[in-house]
Formats: structure tokens, C-alpha cells, sequence
């Protein structure tokens, strides 16, 4: 076998590039990678882990290898869109507890939303055997929520987004792209270009 070339890391640093798009990332990065077992160091719970590692425990070389290699491709997306999907969440936690206090998600967030999060969590806090995605029901929401949540707070957010219709566009558009990919689907050219588009708006609108 030959040795494959190891591949960049990806940040939204390299995505906010002027000469680098999502899709040329995608094409000479991963593409170029003729082997699961040179990608990233993952950091995890158990220490430091390889993709080999992960790929290992997860029997990844008893599944298909066309499957495999079409979600590898797929998998900077997924490292993209999550990345930005956090991202936003902690934008939210910090400029309303800089805003309004400690107490803000109980008093800045409408009940409908928290009481989704909140069993969302206490579900996953049950589930004892399995790890939790956090401890902050801001993790526990959606991408639709995030655009709600800073509608209901608009006050707080339109000195820094400026124009409330181009954020619910922007994450609408994204979570459209996110859907796709959390259900084990595969994007266009089209659609992932937009998707770098997006996110490099978005941090220059928040100054990232």
C-alpha cells in the first residue's frame, strides 16, 4: 500500500481564506487520501486518539469500502457545519450572559425551547451507560432554536448581526445542509461551496 499524504487539518481559519474554498479543500485534502490511517489526531476522553484508532473500534474495514470512502468525503462537511453549529451556540451563551446575567437562559430563552432542551438533556442524563453531549441545554438545541433565540433577543444580538432576515437565511440554509449530513447523505459541489460561503459571512459579520 502506498503512503497516503496526511491531510491538513481543518479550521475555520482555512475555510475564512480568501483563496481557498470548502470544495477545493475537500478535493485535494481528502480526495488525495488513499488511506483512512493518515487522517487528524482526535482529541477524546480516553486520551489521543488517531482516525485509525476511531476506524479500528468503529469496524470501519468491515463496511463497504464505496460507503466509506463517500462519507470520508463527506466528513469535512460534517467538521465544518458542526464546528459552526457550536460556534453559534457559545456566541449566544456569552453575549447573553454579558447582557443579561447568569440567569439567562431561564429568562431571555421562550419556555417552549427550554422545555425541549431540557428533556432532551434529562433523557440523555438517564441514559447513564452512554456519554452526554453537555451539561448546558444550549447544546440540547437545534439550529432553528438558535434563529429563535436571538429573534426573541434581537436587542441584545443587532448591534453585532446587523439584519435579522440575513441571519435566519444564513442559518436556514445551513441547517437545510446539516440535515443531509447528520442522516448520512451526500452534497453537491453546489451545496458545499454554500456552505463555505456561509460560514466565512458569518464570522466576518461576528469578527471570529
Amino acid at each position: 500500500m502506498k503512503t497516503a499524504t496526511r491531510t491538513p487539518r481543518l479550521t475555520l481559519t482555512m475555510i475564512d481564506r480568501e483563496d481557498t474554498k470548502v470544495a477545493g479543500f475537500i478535493l485535494r485534502g481528502l480526495l488525495a487520501s488513499e488511506s483512512l490511517e493518515q487522517l487528524q489526531v482526535v482529541k477524546g476522553r480516553t486520551g489521543e486518539l488517531t482516525f485509525a484508532d476511531i476506524a479500528g473500534k468503529v469496524s470501519i474495514k468491515l463496511l463497504d469500502q464505496e460507503n466509506v470512502d463517500e462519507a470520508v468525503k463527506m466528513s469535512a462537511v460534517y467538521i465544518a457545519i458542526a464546528s459552526f453549529e457550536n460556534s453559534v451556540r457559545e456566541l449566544i451563551s456569552s453575549h447573553l450572559l454579558e447582557e443579561k446575567g447568569a440567569d439567562w437562559w431561564n429568562t431571555c430563552i421562550s419556555s417552549d425551547i427550554r422545555k425541549r432542551a431540557e428533556q432532551k438533556m434529562k433523557e440523555e442524563q438517564q441514559t447513564r451507560w452512554h456519554q452526554a453531549r453537555g451539561l448546558n441545554p444550549i447544546y440540547f438545541t437545534e439550529l432553528k432554536d438558535l434563529t429563535s433565540i436571538i429573534q426573541q433577543n434581537w436587542t441584545s444580538f443587532e448591534a453585532l448581526l446587523h439584519d435579522m432576515d440575513w441571519v435566519r437565511h444564513l442559518l436556514r440554509t445551513i441547517e437545510r445542509s446539516r440535515n443531509v449530513i447528520m442522516h448520512s447523505g451526500q452534497l453537491a459541489i453546489d451545496d458545499i461551496e454554500r456552505i463555505g460561503m456561509n460560514i466565512r459571512d458569518w464570522i466576518r459579520q461576528v469578527g471570529g
